[in-house]
């Protein structure tokens, strides 16, 4: 290119940014101001469900439970009851989108997600092995003590952790080696994981059979979406691993970007695929084993965000990833609100109200697919 000559030095001919830069500058604020505003709207339905319930309470007594100022039963609701719920559904839907999204990514598959794959069931199924054969969360204690938070410990719920953990990272494992298999189509691998699915579905009916009663309460307890379960102590665990693998992803935004056009492209850039499809789908795995072994099993909720974000904002992930967990947060969020209002005492879970949303979207990208 050449540049013309003057006193000051070598510039270029080009008097600012061309066309396509002024281009991608406006869809670029235009797209940072739609995440504000659903972050505004995420923002605004929470503090609007901590107020609506069986127990109303005003944004004034809301505000002063908060910050110290309300005693009594209004404080208790608050602090103990629908803010852990609230910032559950938050940190949940967030990590179940961002490993919706990385799934959908690595395996360059859109119909895949923690639940299609059986990454969910095998963390179910690990979670109710934890009770039942290890007696882990504390069942000694009696079968109320497997719903209430309180009553777990802390080897117990590392031992849970651990079983879903490796229960998901079976799937995980077999979905992997299929996916690297030459000839497996999409479709071939999302049957594969309806397949590991019913697998696992099957080993959590049989851990079952052979369970007393108080542990099939408990396992039947894990079984079930619901945010409602969740400690301080958990969320701060969820939470922590989800941001530490939000940020290893957005440092590796442009290898998925890569690994989109195509795995010999991405190899030409100097993307190591196989490692990043390891250790991203390691992290994504455990994002979703912590959810499930902390909320049970939240169906269809990492297929529905990343979809979304995607009509929103397009398949670039310097946008997409922080969007699907913005999106996941919000549907999760919205459900279980919904789902207290149906109710009313919030005995609805959550999972139901997801897998009604995201059974349809599901038939109609295999459909879609189909038909290309």
């Amino acid at each position: 290119m050449e540049y013309m000559e003057t006193q000051g030095g070598n510039v270029s001919p080009f008097e600012g940014p061309g066309p396509v830069a002024r281009l991608y500058g406006v869809t670029l604020a235009r797209r940072s101001l739609l995440f504000t505003g659903l972050s505004i709207v995420l923002l605004g339905l929470g503090v609007w469900a901590v107020t609506v319930g069986s127990y109303h309470l005003t944004i004034s007594a809301v505000v002063r439970s908060l910050f110290g100022l309300e005693t009594g039963t209004a404080r208790i609701v608050v602090w103990s009851i629908r803010l852990p719920r609230i910032t559950a559904a938050v940190v949940a839907g967030c990590g179940l989108g961002l490993s919706g999204v990385v799934t959908q990514s690595l395996l360059k598959n859109p119909l895949a997600s923690p639940f299609t794959l059986g990454i969910n069931q095998g963390a179910a199924c690990g979670a109710a092995f934890a009770i039942v054969a290890l007696g882990a969360g504390g069942l000694e204690q009696g079968a109320l003590a497997a719903s209430a938070p309180q009553a777990w410990s802390l080897n117990g719920m590392c031992t849970v952790t651990l079983c879903a953990f490796s229960g998901a990272m079976s799937a995980t494992v077999v979905i992997l080696i299929l996916a690297r298999l030459r000839g497996m189509s999409p479709e071939s691998v999302i049957l594969a994981g309806i397949a590991l699915s019913a697998l696992f579905t099957s080993g959590t009916i049989l851990i079952q059979y052979f369970a007393s009663e108080v542990e099939l309460a408990a396992v039947v307890f894990w079984t079930f979406g619901d945010v409602a379960r969740s400690s301080w102590q958990e969320l701060g665990i969820l939470g922590g691993v989800t941001l530490v693998v939000l940020f290893y992803f957005l440092m590796n935004r442009w290898n998925l970007n890569a690994l989109a056009a195509g795995e010999d492209e991405a190899q030409a850039l100097g993307v190591n695929v196989t490692g990043l499809r390891l250790t991203g789908m390691i992290l994504a795995t455990l994002v979703a084993a912590l959810v499930t072994a902390f909320h049970g099993v939240i169906a269809f909720l990492g297929l529905l965000a990343p979809h979304i974000s995607r009509r929103l904002v397009g398949g670039d992930h310097r946008l997409l990833l922080p969007f699907s967990c913005l999106i996941g947060a919000l549907l999760l969020l919205a459900a279980d609100t919904a789902g207290r209002l149906l109710v009313g005492s919030g005995a609805l879970p959550v999972g139901v109200l997801t897998s009604f949303m995201g059974a349809p979207l599901f038939l109609f990208l295999l459909i879609r697919g189909m038909n290309r």
